[in-house]
């Protein structure tokens, strides 16, 4: 069963940048259509980003021009840079495809404090 570990999480302040990374550990799968999503407290999970196959990206409102979505050559990883880091980024961050039909995996915490 694919299992989805996300991490490059932490405790950082609003401005600044953080990289998330995400790749599937004991079942490999290639990273074509894929999504980053996050939740925070209280609130439901929420698309942040995609990639297709092709490499067209998308993002929510609230984080265009702020975050990239991204993936190695080998599409065995998938990546989020978040620049401009704020307040309400705060959430744990997950990877899954744009349809969420992967098993839900490991998560990172990004806490981005005021």
């Amino acid at each position: 069963q694919v299992e989805l570990v996300a991490t490059g999480g932490g405790l950082v302040q609003a401005g600044t940048s953080l990289r998330l990374s995400c790749a599937a550990v004991r079942h490999r799968i290639s990273m074509n259509d894929m999504a980053w999503y996050r939740q925070a407290p209280g609130k439901q999970r929420e698309l942040v980003a995609t990639i297709t196959t092709p490499g067209t990206t998308d993002y929510a409102d609230s984080v265009k021009g702020r975050f990239t979505i991204s993936r190695n050559n080998a599409r065995t990883t998938l990546y989020l840079g978040m620049n401009s880091l704020r307040p309400e980024d705060t959430a744990v961050y997950y990877c899954n495809n744009p349809t969420g039909t992967y098993p839900w995996g490991r998560g990172t915490q990004v806490t981005v404090s005021s």
